[in-house]
């Protein structure tokens, strides 16, 4: 058995965006556990995924059924959090999935529904047309108003874990870059970082996009892909603004949209599933997009919303990591010391509660119920890295 006394903390974790500041928090409020922190950038930084003023949350979920035990305990995560932070970080205003009629993604947005009894409301294209005419709809559209569903404000989200995981414990320390995660024969491990070594009984390692750097596996099983966000002013803002316009998902072939209410009060977010070509690390991401790119999204998001001006005014590029099936890697090494978590693939936000909390476990019992076997790190299989 490890003696605490030769150890620097218990956990460290590595990195303090989505999941890492969740797995602070929830690593901190175990009696006796010492937590360290390490962020290479500024708390709530605008580097990682996790930015962008809002994200959907979703329990009828497309991605698989498999996913909404997760799901129903990552809202339960949420609202624990927002009463602890006194912040409104989760809005529940539902989440509204459109498509036509007969659409795949709809079909298991229903199985999620009918599998797990969640709340929720099946539209025709008329009854959408008449409850939300922010959305341009044909008599063929279906719409699946997810009940449970909304929005997460994440950097206020990020702030309030790492807060709270200092309240109860937890020391924080930032512009500190690791360089190695190093486990050792008397089954500790040692971080290395740019300006010490920390010893510890375990390590947790949610770098998002930087995972590649620490662990070679990561890099052989994932590709880091620029994501785009991009935001419209409304003719009417009011049309827009929480208590009128759920968090959305638009399906047609070949164009996918999502986005939410107006959050900041003048713009609305409407954002296109669209990747930049990949890039080979984290830092080569583009810092600007193609103007004819964003022309085209706005485009299309017009015909989705003909209640918003057709050229984004704002726009933000956020790098992620994607597994070739986009399941994600949360991982124990086989020793047991060092938890592993990357590859959300564009998604992963949504679960970041109770992946912080499936990650504490891991690094204290090694164990988790919610565990998957297909989310190992050997489950996955290799992508070839952009070059």
């Amino acid at each position: 058995m490890t003696n605490s006394r030769r150890l620097d903390a218990d956990v460290v974790v590595v990195g303090l965006g989505s999941m890492g500041s969740m797995a602070a928090w929830r690593l901190a409020l175990r009696p006796g556990v010492r937590v360290i922190g390490i962020e290479q950038f500024g708390l709530g930084h605008a580097h990682g995924g996790f930015s962008g003023e809002s994200r959907l949350f979703r329990t009828a979920y497309h991605e698989g059924s498999g996913y909404v035990p997760m799901l129903l305990r990552a809202r339960h995560l949420w609202l624990e959090l927002d009463v602890a932070a006194r912040r409104s970080l989760f809005l529940p205003i539902g989440a509204l999935s459109i498509g036509r009629a007969g659409d795949a993604s709809l079909g298991t947005v229903l199985e999620s529904i009918d599998q797990h009894a969640l709340p929720h409301e099946v539209l025709s294209g008329r009854e959408i047309a008449d409850r939300w005419p922010q959305h341009a709809v044909d008599d063929d559209h279906v719409g699946v108003l997810d009940l449970l569903g909304g929005a997460v404000r994440p950097e206020a989200a990020v702030l309030s874990a790492i807060e709270q995981a200092q309240r109860h414990g937890a020391s924080i320390s930032t512009g500190e870059r690791v360089i190695g995660i190093e486990p050792q024969a008397d089954g500790t491990v040692v971080v290395r970082t740019d300006s010490r070594d920390l010893r510890s009984a375990s390590v947790v390692v949610s770098a998002g996009a930087w995972s590649a750097h620490l662990n070679p596996g990561v890099k052989a099983r994932t590709a880091i892909y620029p994501l785009l966000l991009t935001w419209f002013l409304p003719r009417i803002e009011a049309a827009f603004d929480p208590d009128n316009f759920p968090a959305f998902i638009r399906d047609e072939p070949g164009v996918h949209f999502f986005g939410a209410p107006s959050v900041d009060g003048y713009t609305v977010k409407v954002s296109p599933a669209r990747m930049l070509p990949p890039v080979d690390t984290v830092e080569h991401m583009p810092t600007s997009v193609d103007p004819a790119i964003l022309s085209e999204v706005g485009r299309a998001a017009q015909r989705f919303f003909p209640g918003l001006h057709p050229e984004p005014v704002r726009y933000s590029l956020h790098p992620d990591s994607f597994t070739t099936d986009k399941v994600p890697v949360i991982d124990l090494s086989p020793d047991g010391t060092v938890v592993t978590l990357a590859g959300f693939s564009g998604h992963g936000f949504k679960f970041a509660p109770i992946i912080g909390e499936m990650a504490a476990d891991l690094a204290l019992t090694g164990t988790n119920d919610l565990l998957d076997p297909s989310f190992a790190l050997a489950a996955h299989h290799t992508t070839v890295a952009a070059a």
